[in-house]
């Protein structure tokens, strides 16, 4: 099966005497993997590149055959709009639009079709569909999350990445948190990275990174 998401040889430097050098990843489509590593290893760097929010100094990232060096900041934009969900440990919402809102929003930036069926039908699956009319301040911390990952899910991305997503959250609601992430990427068959320092989740997880 040809690879949905790889990485080769990634290095990236912020200055001298700061810079990563990240092992190489190859994954096919619905697979998952667990990064785990400790604070100032390079995970969230790690993440924004393979988000193509941060170029790398040397090495190369391609999704579905596309190389993200091959495209221009520009055209980056409108592929991670269309193709990457992104997850980050304090959910980021338009704080003055409701659920439903935030979700038309980001269809909308992608260049998709505003779908409220969609929107529902994403919104019923993470049990949030009651707040689909609340700004996402109002809602508690574990709908936030889960608010999170409607964002991340709702233009059917071929990759999920999230950053810290259960960091923040108690056993429950982390084995919960985890658990939603890789339903919704099974349900689209999207590639699902997990990029954390939280080691409750290594049981749930085969494929397992240490950075």
């Amino acid at each position: 099966m040809d690879d949905m998401f790889k990485t080769q040889s990634l290095f990236f430097a912020y200055n001298e005497s700061i810079y990563f050098r990240f092992p190489d990843i190859e994954l096919t489509a619905g697979e998952d993997l667990l990064i785990l590593g400790e604070s100032g290893i390079g995970k969230t760097t790690l993440l924004h590149l393979m988000a193509g929010l941060l170029r790398p100094k040397s090495g190369s990232i391609a999704l579905k055959g596309t190389s993200f060096e091959s495209l221009s900041l520009r055209k980056l934009d409108t592929f991670r709009g269309r193709h990457i969900g992104l997850v980050f440990q304090r959910p980021q919402f338009f704080n003055a639009l409701s659920l439903s809102e935030n979700l038309l929003l980001i269809q909308y930036l992608a260049g998709k079709k505003q779908d409220i069926k969609r929107v529902r039908q994403v919104t019923e699956r993470l049990a949030i569909d009651h707040k689909l009319k609340e700004k996402p301040y109002n809602m508690s911390q574990g709908e936030q999350q889960r608010a999170a990952i409607a964002l991340a899910v709702i233009n059917n991305p071929a990759l999920i990445l999230a950053d810290e997503p259960t960091s923040s959250l108690d056993d429950k609601n982390c084995m919960k948190v985890a658990t939603l992430l890789k339903q919704q990427a099974a349900d689209t068959d999207a590639t699902l990275i997990i990029i954390t320092h939280d080691q409750r989740l290594k049981n749930l997880f085969q494929n397992t990174l240490e950075l």
